[in-house]
C-alpha cells in the first residue's frame, strides 16, 4: 500500500466510517475459544463496538446462517444496541445483496472489521470490499480463527490486499481524535 493510501485509510473520520461485525455467533465459540469475553478476540470486538457507538459511528452485525450458527453473541449484540444483525449465507458480506445494500445505504467509505473467522469470512469480505473501492481497516486484535496459525495468515495476506490492519485501541482513540470532552473521558475508561 502506497504511503498516500496509508494516510487515506487511517484519517477514519467518524461520518465516513462503519464498523462490520462478522460472525460473532454462539456456535463459533465452541469452535473458537478467543471468541469469549474474557479473552482476546471476544473482549477486543466488545471494545471496538461499544466505543464506536459512545463515537456515534454506526454498524453492523453480519451473520452467518443463524438457523444453524445461532444469533450474534448476545453480550456483543448489546455492545452497540442499534447494530442491525443481518443474516447471510455467502461467505463475503460483499456478495450478499442485504448486507451490500445495508452497507451502501450507509455511506461510509471505511469500513472497520472484526469477528470471525479471519481466514474464511473477515478474508473474504475485505478483499471484495477492497475491490469495491472501500478502505478497509481490520482491527487485528478482534478477529480470530480456529488456529492462530489461521488467524496469522489472513492477517498478512489483508495486509498483501491493502487493508490496514490496526489494534483496536489504535482504531478508536484515531476515531475520537483529540483528547478532552466526555468521548474522551468514556472512551478512556472502556480501555482501562
Amino acid at each position: 500500500m502506497a504511503i498516500d493510501q496509508l494516510h487515506a485509510a487511517f484519517a477514519l473520520p467518524v461520518s465516513g466510517t462503519a464498523i462490520l461485525a462478522i460472525d460473532l455467533q454462539e456456535r463459533f465459540l465452541g469452535a473458537i475459544p478467543d471468541l469469549a469475553a474474557d479473552q482476546p478476540c471476544g473482549r477486543n470486538a466488545r471494545l471496538l463496538l461499544t466505543g464506536a457507538c459512545l463515537l456515534g459511528v454506526p454498524a453492523v452485525f453480519s451473520e452467518q446462517y443463524p438457523k444453524g450458527l445461532g444469533p450474534t453473541l448476545p453480550w456483543l449484540a448489546a455492545a452497540h444496541p442499534q447494530a442491525p444483525r443481518l443474516a447471510k449465507t455467502h461467505f463475503s458480506v460483499a456478495d450478499d445483496p442485504n448486507l451490500r445494500a445495508h452497507l451502501a445505504g450507509l455511506g461510509r467509505r471505511t469500513l472497520v472489521l472484526c469477528g470471525v473467522e479471519a481466514h474464511v469470512c473477515v478474508l473474504a469480505s475485505a478483499a471484495d470490499l477492497l475491490a469495491t473501492g472501500h478502505q478497509v481497516i481490520v482491527a487485528g486484535d478482534a478477529v480470530a480463527s480456529r488456529t492462530a496459525a489461521n488467524r496469522d495468515s489472513a492477517l498478512a495476506a489483508l495486509r498483501d490486499l491493502g487493508a490496514l490492519v490496526l489494534p483496536t485501541e489504535s482504531i478508536l482513540f484515531r476515531l475520537q481524535r483529540q483528547a478532552g470532552g466526555e468521548t474522551f473521558k468514556a472512551l478512556s475508561q472502556l480501555v482501562k
